[in-house]
């Protein structure tokens, strides 16, 4: 029998979510597949004053999640991928959770209403690129729906790479 997910709610992320995000993600484990160890204060700092102005330019973003009790506890959404390798040009769909929240269904339902939102946006497809040895992140993909489409090494880490997609 399949649990209930939990409630979610998704907003732009405000100047205060920097320091949130910080908080949240000051943890190696969180951060295992995103460059091994947190980013300093300013790195959510510019990361969410670029989600917002992604909402003004696209209608979407990564958006803050707030539990139950409204409080902070990742973000997940989409933005044009940012990189000038893999899929250029390609919206993006991600998410990253503080450490107790997980295994408890968040992610999932964030993600849901993120694909939901977008679908609404009339976005046509959206890809998610997870480290291969990312089990969580694959489980994600799979419950979205998401079909393997490419695997790649990444060029900074070295790391075999999946690159997800999903049609809208």
């Amino acid at each position: 029998m399949k649990r209930a997910l939990p409630a979610v709610r998704l907003r732009v992320p405000t100047d205060e979510d920097a320091v949130a995000w910080h908080r949240a993600f000051d943890d190696p484990e969180v951060m295992e597949f995103h460059g091994g160890r947190p980013a300093e204060l300013s790195v959510y700092e510019e990361l969410t004053a670029r989600q917002r102005r992604h909402d003004a330019e696209h209608g979407f973003c990564l958006w803050t999640v707030l539990d139950e009790r409204d409080e902070v506890i990742g973000f997940t959404g989409a933005q044009p991928w940012p990189r000038d390798w893999g899929p250029k040009g390609e919206i993006e769909i991600g998410w990253r959770l503080a450490r107790p929240h997980w295994g408890k269904g968040y992610v999932t339902a964030a993600a849901r209403e993120t694909v939901r939102r977008l679908r609404a946006a009339g976005l046509p497809g959206v890809v998610a690129m997870v480290d291969a040895d990312n089990e969580r992140s694959i489980a994600v993909t799979r419950r979205l729906g998401m079909r393997l489409a490419e695997v790649f090494i990444t060029p900074r880490s070295q790391r075999q790479g999946h690159c997800y997609r999903l049609e809208l």
